[in-house]
């Protein structure tokens, strides 16, 4: 049993330095204008607002995973791999955002920030339902596992949406996506009281 939570333990610590390396990753992509003058920051704002959202992303990203591996018992190696290509995907964020920034929220960006989200949450998703399949039923209902799958399948939807509807209002779309996070910010898989 200490070996379990070893284990857990140690993948748990790992993602949360993976994360924290991402978002040092974003931080180094932001830079000061030259000009002295606070309008130099004014043309910042596409900047602003995609790092805000990859932030908060990657907050909703890592508060969910923390959640979750209190369900985690011995982590398997399936897991373990799911957990990586999560954190793959993830790490390509830094790159999304910045290339969203630098082109102004335009089309195909945005189209691929909505994509990245798309592929991370599906990824999200697999980690999330292979750890609630194997969490104990004392502490993970079946009505609980329900209600995650179904926010799941609506936060993905909202995504895919966002993703095509980029290519003709790409600013609609990034509205979609940070609509979208609010479903994931608190992560609502209550702990059965039994």
């Amino acid at each position: 049993m200490a070996e379990e939570n070893i284990t857990a333990h140690r993948l748990a610590a790992f993602s949360d330095a993976v994360f924290a390396v991402i978002v040092t990753v974003m931080v180094l992509e932001l830079s000061a204008p030259d000009e002295p003058e606070f309008s130099a920051l004014w043309p910042l704002w596409p900047t602003a607002i995609s790092y805000a959202v990859s932030y908060l992303f990657i907050a909703i990203i890592w508060i969910n995973h923390h959640y979750l591996m209190r369900f985690v018992g011995a982590p398997t190696l399936r897991l373990i791999w799911i957990n990586f290509l999560h954190l793959f995907l993830v790490s390509l964020l830094p790159f999304a955002t910045a290339w969203v920034a630098r082109t102004r929220l335009a089309s195909s960006p945005v189209a691929l920030y909505a994509g990245l989200f798309v592929c991370i949450d599906i990824a999200y998703n697999v980690f999330e339902r292979e750890v609630l399949t194997h969490a104990d039923p004392a502490q993970v209902s079946d009505h609980t596992r329900r209600i995650a799958r179904r926010r799941s399948l609506v936060v993905l939807a909202s995504f895919t949406i966002a993703m095509l509807v980029a290519f003709v209002a790409p600013q609609l779309a990034f509205g979609l996506i940070c609509a979208a996070l609010i479903l994931h910010v608190r992560p609502d898989v209550p702990v059965s009281r039994r």
